[in-house]
């Protein structure tokens, strides 16, 4: 199926106080660290009275707004696998959200920071996911007191390294990205834009 962005271009906006404030999307990135499953984000939405699809939000995952899901099985024999996205693509909807209730379209969206988070996301997630099973291989009895000392620290530095790459990226991607506000002053802001961004995450 091709996805043409100006599909979305008009749909209805939502008010701009539409969804989560930043203390709830902390709480609720912290109690679901290992992600949510599309049905479970669609029905936080929709419990805020904010119209959510399963089509739309497949669009916006087409579309490059939002992160592509990771597969992870289910408990028990048998039981196949689901699709889990990180729990910060609900800070992700709620932004794209409050663009459209400001009058921007898709397209203009597509253009500013979100189109980067998605593979920002995607990179921390699969360096702590590296690191994760490095640090339970280095449990195992073969390795002597000196060497798993050494590499223990390793791990710590690489990180901590890691954790400096992601902040540097998602500085970046909110200071080379199209925004409203530059376009109407016609410069870029890119040191205000690397200053005043939050990353948020695992960081390892």
């Amino acid at each position: 199926m091709v996805m043409h962005p100006g599909s979305l271009s008009r749909l209805k906006a939502q008010p701009a106080d539409l969804a989560f404030s930043e203390a709830e999307l902390v709480e609720l990135e912290r109690r679901n660290p290992d992600g949510l499953t599309s049905a479970e984000i669609i029905r936080l939405f929709q419990a805020r009275g904010v119209k959510l699809s399963e089509g739309t939000f497949r669009k916006y995952v087409q579309l490059g707004l939002l992160p592509r899901s990771r597969r992870v099985g289910k408990k028990g024999k048998h039981k196949g696998s689901k699709g889990i996205y990180p729990t910060t693509i609900v800070r992700q909807i709620t932004a794209i959200k409050r663009m459209m209730a400001e009058g921007l379209t898709i397209e203009q969206i597509q253009r500013s920071w979100l189109r980067f988070r998605p593979r920002v996301e995607g990179i921390e997630s699969d360096i702590g996911d590296l690191l994760d099973e490095m640090t339970r291989e280095l449990e195992e009895p073969h390795f002597d007191a000196a060497v798993h000392g050494r590499l223990e620290s390793e791990l710590q530095g690489a990180r901590a390294d890691a954790a400096e790459l992601i902040r540097r990226l998602s500085s970046l991607e909110r200071a080379v990205s199209w925004s409203p506000e530059r376009a109407e002053d016609g410069a870029p802001d890119e040191l205000g834009a690397m200053e005043d961004s939050a990353p948020t995450g695992r960081f390892f």
